[in-house]
């Protein structure tokens, strides 16, 4: 029986990074046949992810090239989104893979290295109206495929992400059995997960906490599509 092909994925990481943002996708993806995920950032070392650390990165100029990028996101994309350094990586390595992807906001960050210019993408909701600085076209859905760019939605949506593209990678059969292996079967107690879901105070709760970063975040991505 042949070995399947390796495939080489990594994720770019940078400071603020939300850890679920690329921990659920790496779950699902590491289990992947042949595959090798690296997690790696523009300085190498240790990033913190909410509270938690993740240590002996690699830097990403480090990896000459992979078959999948993942960008994911976090409060930390702001900052990101005006790393000329960290762009710059991005659109090299996405130059030589086969699928370029992101979770969460981290879609803001390949709009901001140029690479969803007139394409369909996902991103958090609250800040899903900035692709359109960036010439990308915001899509609300969960999993977004506009040729060989990937997005997924907010957080969780990583994990339907990952298996989407699991099984264009390696077939449904494999992404179906990596989904029961993980037992993955959301079933939550609220159905708060969505703003059209949500009640309201809930929501505005919400938007009030996310409103404090709004402003800067705004600007950033007005910053980086003026220089697209």
């Amino acid at each position: 029986m042949s070995q399947p092909a390796p495939i080489h994925i990594v994720f770019a990481l940078f400071p603020g990074v939300t850890h679920l943002d690329f921990t659920g996708p790496h779950q699902i993806l590491a289990r992947l046949p042949g595959a090798r995920v690296v997690a790696a950032s523009q300085a190498g070392g240790e990033i913190e992810a909410d509270g938690l650390v993740f240590a002996r990165l690699p830097r990403l100029d480090s990896i000459a090239r992979c078959d999948l990028l993942c960008v994911p996101g976090g409060f930390g994309i702001t900052a990101a989104m005006g790393d000329d350094a960290f762009l710059g990586e991005i659109r090299r390595l996405a130059a030589g893979a086969r699928y370029v992807t992101s979770v969460c906001t981290g879609s803001l960050a390949l709009g901001a290295a140029g690479l969803l210019k007139g394409k369909r993408a996902a991103c958090h909701w609250a800040w899903r109206d900035q692709l359109a600085l960036l010439g990308a076209i915001p899509d609300p859905a969960r999993v977004v495929r506009d040729g060989d760019v990937f997005t997924g939605g907010g957080v969780t949506a990583g994990i339907d992400f990952a298996l989407t593209i699991a099984a264009e990678i390696a077939g449904e059969a494999v992404a179906q059995a990596i989904q029961l292996a993980v037992e993955y079967a959301p079933d939550p107690p609220y159905t708060a997960g969505r703003p059209e879901t949500a009640p309201p105070a809930v929501l505005d709760r919400v938007r009030g906490i996310y409103a404090r970063g709004m402003d800067e975040r705004v600007a950033a991505a007005r910053a980086a599509g003026a220089r697209l």
